[in-house]
Order: structure tokens, then C-alpha cells, then sequence
């Protein structure tokens, strides 16, 4: 593999490990108030966070560009901060990436948070623990599986993503650049050789992911 193979595979694992950082700390919150809301806003909430598993990506990147683009209200308010545009950069990477993965952190932790059993929380309850104690020593240590299924599954989506990472991203070599971007390069100038070892590494990155999370589930 020569420095810019190097480049992308880096870039990736760096977008995927901020991301998925970033994911379980939003998704956390998040998660728990969907597991717990019978309201009507929590519906829509828990609707428009599944959203990304039926969308297109590249649908998302384009109105994830129209907002952040200079045209756009997000990209008038990170110009006004002086922060500049976030399209064709890292930051606007991981932002993409965030919305896109939304739903392998939430699902995996609103789900392990619902099945929790109640008593556990009337248990601390009759010792008087307040809210954010029952949270962090009640809720948080039973909903560990949950919080490793997300983590996994969160980092190796981003590692795939390819539609919403090239909208927002675009190609620029050593800043945008991922392996799944390069992979799509490779195929477009007919060097399948260099095509194989990146589609190869993917399918065997993902497939190791899925076996030892099936295998460490079954151990359980």
C-alpha cells in the first residue's frame, strides 16, 4: 500500500473513533428518554432518529450541504462565528457521519435501557436515590451490553460510509479522503488490483466485527 492508501485508511479510523465518541454521548441521553416517553413527541423524535436506516445518503448529504453551504442557515451562523464553512472539511465529515449514524448508537441503548426491569428502579426508589444516582449507578452498569453494541456497531458503519461522506466531503487527498472514497476511485480509473485490497479489507474488517460481536453475545 503506498502513502495515500495509508492516508485514507488513517483518515477513516480517526472519522470513525471521533464519531462514535460523539455518538455514544449524544445517543446516551437520547436513548434513555425514548425508552422511557409514551408521548407523542417522542414518536416523532424516535421516527426522524431511524430516519438515516431508510434514506438514502445521499439524500442527507445533499441537504446536510444546502444547509452548512454558503447559502445555507448553518453555513450564514459557522461564517458569522467565524468558523468559516464546515463543507469539504473534517469537522463537516464528522458531522455528516454523526446524523448518519444516529440510529446504530440509539437503537442498541433504548433498547437495552427498555429492558430493564422496573424494579430495579423501585428498589432504588425505597432507598431514596435520587434521579441522576439511579441513572449512573442503576441504569447505566445493566445497560452495558447495549452501550457495547452500539459502540461496535457505530464505529463499523462509519468505517462503510461512502454516499454521505462524499457529498459533504467530497475527494480531497489527506483531508476527505476515505477508504471508501479511494475504493470508489480505484474502480472509476480500472485499477481493480488496488480495488481488491480495499473491498477486500472492508469485507473482512466487517465480517471480523459482526463474528465477535455474535460471539461474545452468545457468551453472555
Amino acid at each position: 500500500m503506498n502513502a495515500e492508501t495509508w492516508s485514507a485508511i488513517w483518515l477513516t479510523a480517526r472519522l470513525a473513533a471521533v464519531s462514535t465518541v460523539i455518538l455514544l454521548i449524544l445517543a446516551t441521553p437520547l436513548a434513555w428518554w425514548l425508552a422511557r416517553s409514551r408521548t407523542a413527541a417522542s414518536r416523532v423524535i424516535g421516527a426522524v432518529v431511524t430516519l438515516p436506516l431508510i434514506l438514502p445518503p445521499t439524500v442527507l448529504g445533499f441537504y446536510l450541504l444546502v444547509l452548512m453551504g454558503a447559502n445555507g442557515p448553518v453555513g450564514a451562523l459557522t461564517q458569522a462565528m467565524g468558523l468559516g464553512l464546515l463543507p469539504f472539511t473534517f469537522t463537516g465529515l464528522v458531522i455528516a457521519s454523526v446524523l448518519y449514524s444516529l440510529p446504530f448508537a440509539v437503537q442498541p441503548l433504548q433498547q437495552a435501557f427498555a429492558a430493564i426491569d422496573v424494579r430495579h428502579f423501585e428498589a432504588a426508589a425505597t432507598l431514596r436515590a435520587a434521579p441522576w444516582d439511579t441513572f449512573r449507578h442503576v441504569a447505566l452498569p445493566l445497560a452495558r451490553p447495549g452501550f457495547i453494541t452500539a459502540l461496535v456497531m457505530s464505529f463499523a458503519h462509519t468505517v462503510g460510509e461512502f454516499g454521505v461522506v462524499l457529498m459533504m466531503g467530497g475527494n480531497i487527498p489527506r483531508e476527505t479522503r476515505v477508504v471508501s472514497v479511494l475504493l470508489y476511485d480505484h474502480v472509476e480509473a480500472l485499477e481493480y488490483a488496488q480495488a481488491h485490497w480495499l473491498a477486500g479489507g472492508l469485507l473482512v474488517f466487517s465480517f471480523a466485527v459482526l463474528l465477535a460481536l455474535q460471539l461474545w453475545r452468545g457468551k453472555r
